[in-house]
Formats: C-alpha cells, sequence, structure tokens
C-alpha cells in the first residue's frame, strides 16, 4: 500500500503587547471589543462595542470613522484590522478564507482563485514539477482539477483514477491533477497529459530543470 501525504498547517499566532506601553489608540485597538469582517478588495467592516460599523480600506490606508475622517489619525480601526491580519483570524488583502478541497483545513487563498481551494501544503500550482512517488518520475503539473479520483475516467482503459491498479492505497476522494512527464514534455511537441491523485504527487525543487518555453506548453 502507497504511503499517503497527510499535510499539516502551522500557524502563528502574535502574543498581545504590555498595553500599558502603547499609546491610547494602540491600546484600545488591542482591548476594546471590535468585530473584523472581510469584505473583499483590501476592505473590511470593524463593528464596534457601540453598535457602529465603520469600513476600513487596508490599500487605501482609510477608516470612515470620525477619528480617521475629521481628525487624520490612524484609527483604533485600522490598527485592528492589522492585529486581526497578524494574528490570522481574518484574510490579508487579496486573500479569502477557505477550507482546502484535499486536507480539510481552515486556510486563506488567492481571492480570485477558482476551485479547487488548496492549503500551502496540499497546493500544486500549474509549471510546479512534481515527484511520482510510484515510479519516481519527474511531472509537470498541467493544472489540478475540482473533480475527484472516483468520478474521473482513463482515457482508453475504462476506469476511474481511483480504480486505476497503481493507484491503489491513494484516496478515492483526492482530487485530480492533470501532469506531463518531463521526457515527453522534451521530446514531443504536444505531450499527453496524465491524471493523478493529488497525494500521489510531491512538489519538488527542481523548477530549474524545466525551461520556461516548455512549462508555458503545459501550461497556456
Amino acid at each position: 500500500m502507497s504511503e499517503t501525504r497527510t499535510p499539516t498547517q502551522v500557524r502563528r499566532t502574535a502574543l498581545a503587547p504590555d498595553v500599558r506601553r502603547l499609546d491610547e489608540r494602540a491600546a484600545r485597538a488591542w482591548t476594546e471589543r471590535m468585530a473584523v469582517r472581510p469584505l473583499g478588495g483590501g476592505r473590511y467592516a470593524v463593528d464596534s462595542a457601540s453598535g457602529a460599523t465603520y469600513v476600513v480600506d487596508l490599500p487605501a490606508g482609510t477608516c470612515t470613522c470620525p477619528d480617521h475622517q475629521l481628525r487624520g489619525e490612524r484609527c483604533k480601526h485600522l490598527r485592528r484590522v492589522g492585529i486581526e491580519i497578524t494574528t490570522r483570524r481574518v484574510p490579508a488583502p487579496g486573500k479569502r478564507a477557505a477550507v482546502c478541497d484535499a486536507c480539510g483545513v481552515d486556510t486563506f487563498v488567492p481571492e480570485r482563485e477558482g476551485p479547487p481551494d488548496l492549503c500551502g501544503a496540499c497546493r500544486l500550482e500549474p509549471g510546479d514539477v512534481a515527484r511520482d512517488r510510484e515510479a519516481d518520475d519527474r511531472l509537470v503539473v498541467a493544472r489540478v482539477t475540482p473533480a475527484r479520483a472516483s468520478e474521473v475516467l482513463i482515457e482508453g482503459v475504462g476506469e476511474t483514477v481511483a480504480d486505476y491498479a497503481t493507484n491503489e492505497g491513494y484516496p478515492a476522494d483526492d482530487l485530480v491533477v492533470e501532469a506531463v512527464y518531463l521526457g515527453d514534455l522534451a521530446r514531443r511537441e504536444s505531450p499527453r497529459r496524465y491524471s493523478f491523485p493529488l497525494s500521489r504527487l510531491e512538489r519538488v525543487d527542481d523548477a530549474e530543470i524545466v525551461d520556461r518555453n516548455l512549462r508555458e506548453r503545459v501550461t497556456g
């Protein structure tokens, strides 16, 4: 039986500072009850303890509260959004919260990226070089599909990716990765794409061996 990958994700949480050493706005940003909700595009709604809701535009460095609008101060709401991002409670601009479609952990993914949603441990990008755990071959990733191994039929074989003999032991609900063998990529103008369970492939640091033009033939 093949060894499967069990991704883990480590999140670092910033420790709260000694608020006695902070200025008033910074201390209030750390201690007051506020709820931060991402709105997309680098904008965040901040619900304050008073019941008011203000909108922080982080890329612009603005907030709709009177402290910022009238006094031009870096208000507690702007600071609180920065704290929430640093402690990974909300996504940074350009990211959105998601559940990894491969391992099920909570993660942040590019805001405009479509499914599947993958955490850093499971992610394979088009153009990545991957190692086949079974044959130790090198492949170039074309794409990670949203389909599961039990759903994708292998052309000319009549079996699903999950049922194929060399994929025994890999989860039937693995996402399917389309990839091209590195040798085929160098020899053929139109190399065939093969389908693999995601956990059968391991990203490797061999990117320098793949010419950019060859990589574009796979991902284009």
